[in-house]
């Protein structure tokens, strides 16, 4: 049985990353985001203040929503208009989240939808976009029939969450990159797991959820693959990205998952994973129906 103590640490780390849904965020206040009229994402009060010096780009405030002006009618027109805007704050205003430029993110309603257009990664938040990426499992089994997990710890030098504790591979879908292209390459460059190996991987499920801080709002849904690593097979640092690498049986990454040494979104990934492998089961977690909701929210 998980102690309460476990269990009170992990429904508080699921509901910190749901925080956007709870009473007293900043929901009710935020402006819808929309692109030739589907809403794309929430943009913060703070934020929506700025978006009005753009009028060329951005209408004003109407209807609880702020839109993309309709002259801007295609793709990559209203990807640059908005990516001149975001080159300006950066220079400009101090908005943190802007210091990285990192990838390039589609912009769409749903993820089965057309992108309506780019946007920088590192400044979806301003713009409560919807961000996907790909998380995977890494395990194996000992000769004792031991089922154990790898993780990785990021670089000291990652801008985010750096030195924390990281499932085996993960990173974001970047513009015009599938999913499973997405899991090939970083378990490539991350792990140096080659592609033989990593197109093994199954997908098996996905973890959502939207949280809001001081730099803006977070929906992310992350497409969890579990793999099974040969048990001679160590996964070795790659592009710098992470530190090093553990195998750990499971007691003890359970005990790692409610510390402060995991990167909380990975801390997500892994508790779904003990769920679907039965670690966590319902006659013993008293919070097993929380645990499952608060890990896939509606976007």
């Amino acid at each position: 049985m998980c102690s309460a103590a476990w269990s009170d640490k992990m429904l508080q780390l699921l509901r910190r990353m749901n925080n956007f849904h709870s009473p007293g965020s900043s929901r009710a206040r935020c402006l819808r985001f929309e692109v030739a009229g589907e809403q794309v994402g929430w943009i913060p009060p703070h934020v929506a203040s700025i978006l009005t010096n753009y009028p060329d780009v951005f209408n004003p405030p109407h209807g609880g929503a702020i839109s993309i002006r309709q002259s801007l009618d295609s793709y990559q027109s209203r990807s640059e208009a908005v990516d001149n805007v975001l080159q300006t704050l950066r220079q400009r205003v101090s908005l943190t989240c802007l210091k990285g430029w990192r990838d390039e993110y589609e912009v769409m309603a749903r993820f089965c939808d057309t992108p309506l257009m780019w946007m920088e990664r590192a400044a979806t938040s301003l713009f409560g976009v919807k961000r996907y990426g790909v998380h995977i499992n890494g395990y194996s089994w000992s000769e004792t029939g031991e089922l154990r997990m790898w993780l990785a710890r990021r670089s000291p030098t990652k801008q985010t969450y750096p030195g924390r504790l990281d499932n085996l591979a993960a990173g974001g879908v970047a513009a015009g990159i599938g999913v499973k292209q997405t899991l090939v390459k970083e378990c490539e460059e991350e792990a140096c797991i080659p592609a033989a190996i990593a197109e093994l991987a199954h997908p098996v499920s996905t973890v959502s959820y939207t949280y809001e801080d001081e730099e803006g709002v977070f929906p992310e849904s992350q497409f969890v693959f579990d793999l099974e690593l040969p048990p001679a097979f160590k996964p070795r640092i790659g592009d710098g990205e992470v530190q090093d690498f553990y195998l750990l049986p499971i007691d003890k990454v359970k005990e790692l998952l409610v510390s402060d040494e995991f990167k909380p979104n990975c801390a997500m990934v892994v508790l779904d994973f003990l769920i679907r492998h039965s670690f966590i089961e319902p006659d013993t977690e008293p919070f097993y129906q929380e645990f499952v909701a608060n890990l896939h929210q509606t976007l």
